[in-house]
Order: structure tokens, then C-alpha cells, then sequence
């Protein structure tokens, strides 16, 4: 029997999220379990119905989407946020990746790229469609300082960890995995921020794409 991957849609548009559904249900490992057109309603539909995954479109009336976000993260860790928007601009792609979402694709790219996104996030990883993953890396390669030429000052553990960090893997798997205490690995991932001046688990995300470590 297929275990099926439970995904609440969240978008203030019916003909989207009808025709989202309608994707969505088609495949065999992927079911919809309930649509909000709100952000309050989509926390009061997370609380009753334990999603998965949600799928989040940025713009939401009563809360937006990067509120509805915050919200999310900060009560349901193992919550895991597919954000869905017209936008592939940097401003609204790093908000939303800074309030935890761990995956970010464009509308234009809602069909095959939302199934990848939602079957990556599921799986543990992180997901950003071409779009967006372009934005991203940008942003990084824009920054003066450290990250630009830092790699070579991270030791063979800490490039081991942002590793696993990069993939999506949270402090008590990467602790289990590395036998290692989960307090030595936020030591670890600090002093990483640190050496590289980032600042999120989405810049080193994509320092570690643009380095060569990850291929998230």
C-alpha cells in the first residue's frame, strides 16, 4: 500500500487551487486533504487536519502568506512549506525562504515543477525551482565578504554538516547520523555562519549549491 504524501493548498483563487487539485490528485503518492482561501483558515485547517505539506501562495488575505509562514514554523517544526507565487523576485523569494519555507516555486512553473517540489520537501530536501534557484544564488554571489572565497576556511566536519544542512536534514538527524551530540552540531552550523557571514539556512543552502557541496 503507497503512503501517500498529505498536502493542505492554500490559495485565495478557487479556479487555482481547483486546478492544483486536479494535478495534484493525479498522482498515485500525493493527496489533497483540504484547501484554504485564507491564512487564518489555513492555520485553523493545519491544526485540525495535519498536513504533510502546505502549499502557499505569498499573497493571502487576512495573512499573508510570510506571516502565515512564521506562524507555521514557530508551532509546527516538522510542518514542511511549499510557498507557490507569481513572483520570482528576490525580495519575496528570501522572505519567504527566511520564514522557513522549504521549497519556493514560481506559478508559471506550477505543474510538474510543484510535484517535485512537494515530492523533495517530503523526502527531507530543500526545492527551488530554475526560476527562483537563479535569484537565490545571486543574492549570494552578490555579497561582499567571507562567503564569496570561504569554503577553504570551513574544516572537514564543518563542510560534512553544511552538507547535510544543504539537503534539508535537521540537527538531530545530522547528530544521529554523525554520532554526535545535537549541541555540537548547532556549534558547528554557528561557527559556520559565522565563517561565512550567512545568516539562514537558505544562504547556506545556496552557498553550498554554488560551491559544489549540495546539488539540492
Amino acid at each position: 500500500m503507497v503512503v501517500k504524501i498529505r498536502v493542505l493548498l492554500a490559495d485565495d483563487h478557487r479556479m487555482l487551487r481547483e486546478a492544483l487539485r486536479t494535478l495534484v490528485e493525479k498522482e498515485p503518492d500525493i493527496e489533497v486533504v483540504g484547501e484554504a482561501a485564507d491564512g487564518r483558515t489555513l492555520l485553523q485547517l493545519v491544526r485540525k487536519l495535519s498536513p504533510d505539506i502546505v502549499v502557499l501562495d505569498i499573497a493571502m488575505p487576512e495573512l499573508s502568506g510570510i506571516e502565515a509562514m512564521s506562524h507555521l514554523a514557530s508551532r509546527y517544526p516538522k510542518l514542511r512549506v511549499v510557498a507557490l507565487s507569481m513572483y520570482s523576485d528576490r525580495r519575496y523569494v528570501i522572505e519567504m525562504l527566511k520564514a522557513g519555507a522549504a521549497g519556493y516555486v514560481v506559478k508559471a512553473a506550477a505543474g510538474t515543477e510543484l510535484l517535485r517540489a512537494i515530492r523533495a520537501v517530503a523526502s527531507g530536501r530543500n526545492y527551488l525551482c530554475p526560476e527562483v534557484a537563479g535569484t537565490v544564488i545571486e543574492d549570494i554571489s552578490r555579497r561582499d565578504g567571507p562567503a564569496r572565497h570561504g569554503l577553504a576556511a570551513l574544516g572537514r566536519r564543518e563542510r560534512e554538516i553544511l552538507q547535510l544542512i544543504a539537503e534539508g536534514h535537521r540537527s538531530s538527524a545530522i547528530a544521529k547520523r554523525l554520532f554526535i551530540s545535537v549541541a555540537t552540531v548547532d556549534t558547528h552550523r554557528r561557527n559556520i555562519m559565522r565563517k561565512l557571514d550567512l545568516h539562514s539556512i537558505a544562504q547556506l543552502t545556496t552557498f553550498a549549491i554554488r560551491e559544489g557541496i549540495s546539488s539540492v
